[in-house]
């Protein structure tokens, strides 16, 4: 068989496939719409076959026909409110309110622990008794010292009372007894020092200490922390600087609890940047009233701000060009074309910075068949991007981002 009658074949046998296809496939005609190819759907829509024999009907002919007569169809979904930067989230590390390194005044050999390690203790009450046999003896010596200067000055005012001695002896009993008093109240110091007490009420940590060991007044006996509140510290990006206040409602979760969170308030914020890290340290103070919360333990804070507001619109929304990103928006059933600046994206939305409100509608699907001006015809919607919840956290954790941007750091755009 000749060439041209082997392609004259295939031009056939293509055009009965091709009506065949679009007799049998329901959805052929919006697959020929959607490339641009509705002038050779044969068999269109009921609905879109009556609207084209009308618009044919004033038209054939006239010299006025146009290609652009059939509507786009379009698929819409509606612009939300996006929130970015509402949230701040730092790893910070635990600390107690109140917390002593128990050291002993002075030197001596350890004769008695009388508390527990991990224990809870008052203050004032007694860690341990150091070896104190020298010390009550110069307090019973300067004891007998104070006795016998109190009855020579009772004798010598005696005697000065009937001119038997004089006012000059009576005076340097006087003084005497005065020095033997401040005898006294130094031995009984120095006893006293023989005893170490609880500075504050809290846990006692292990000791470092047994008894019949020697320790100087440099030896570390034990810690005390004051569990009843935790201090978080933390470090935040520059930028959130201003935002923090002492007094402002934080949430904070700790890594060894999870599933449990615990509310606070900043309790402290110091007052430069770090140069270094470009981050300021924060200090939160959350309540611990059953003591389930220990110093040293990692937390993951959270402190909220009122955030900034975007548009969001569907990712399948966003078109490219050679200027940049850009939506087709629909009012009044016509399209018009908005450019956009990406703020932040998401799995099922993106901020943008446009001239777009809440509820206002964007073409999703169909975009290919869209021009500036031209009149859509809208078949469907698709559900509304999830912009009136959060968008995203502020930076995470940097300064761990404490610099970890979960630690300091917050919600990104």
């Amino acid at each position: 068989m000749k060439l041209w009658k082997q392609l004259l074949v295939s031009l056939v046998l293509i055009a009965v496939a091709f009506v065949t296809w679009s007799w049998a496939y329901p959805g052929a005609h919006d697959v020929l719409v959607r490339n641009g190819l509705e002038r050779i759907s044969f068999f269109p829509p009921a609905a879109d076959a009556a609207k084209g024999g009308s618009s044919g009907g004033q038209q054939a002919g006239g010299p006025g026909r146009s290609r652009g007569a059939r509507e786009a169809l379009v698929v819409v979904a509606p612009v939300s409110d996006g929130i970015v930067n509402d949230k701040l989230t730092a790893i910070g590390t635990g600390q107690a309110v109140r917390s002593v390194s128990v050291r002993a005044l002075v030197s001596g050999q350890i004769a008695d622990i009388p508390v527990r390690p991990g224990g809870k203790v008052e203050r004032g009450d007694v860690l341990m008794r150091l070896d104190a046999a020298q010390e009550e003896l110069a307090v019973e010596r300067a004891k007998l010292t104070v006795s016998d200067a109190k009855a020579k000055v009772d004798r010598l005012q005696s005697l000065v009372a009937s001119s038997a001695a004089s006012s000059v002896e009576a005076d340097q009993a006087q003084n005497a007894l005065g020095t033997a008093e401040v005898a006294l109240r130094e031995a009984e110091l120095n006893l006293t020092r023989r005893t170490v007490t609880a500075p504050i009420s809290g846990s006692l940590g292990i000791l470092a200490v047994n008894a019949g060991d020697y320790i100087t007044s440099q030896s570390e006996i034990a810690s005390i922390d004051d569990r009843s509140q935790i201090l978080i510290e933390f470090f935040v990006p520059e930028r959130f600087a201003s935002g923090m206040e002492v007094g402002k409602a934080v949430t904070a979760s700790a890594s060894s609890r999870p599933g449990e969170r615990f509310s606070g308030e900043i309790f402290a914020v110091d007052n430069r940047v770090d140069e270094a890290s470009r981050t300021l340290r924060v200090r939160a103070q959350i309540a611990n009233p059953e003591d389930t919360l220990r110093a040293g333990m990692s937390f993951e804070v959270t402190v909220a701000f009122e955030g900034d507001r975007w548009p969001a619109v569907n990712p399948l929304a966003i078109q490219w060009d050679s200027t940049g990103a850009y939506v087709w928006q629909v009012t009044d059933g016509k399209a018009a074309r908005v450019d956009v600046a990406i703020i932040q994206r998401n799995s099922d939305s993106v901020l943008v910075k446009a001239d777009l409100a809440a509820g206002d509608e964007v073409v999703t699907e169909g975009v290919q068949s869209v021009r500036p001006g031209a009149a859509v015809n809208v078949i469907g919607g698709s559900e509304k991007p999830g912009g009136n919840e959060e968008q995203g956290s502020s930076e995470e954790p940097t300064a761990q981002r404490s610099t970890t941007e979960k630690t300091r750091t917050g919600s990104g755009a």
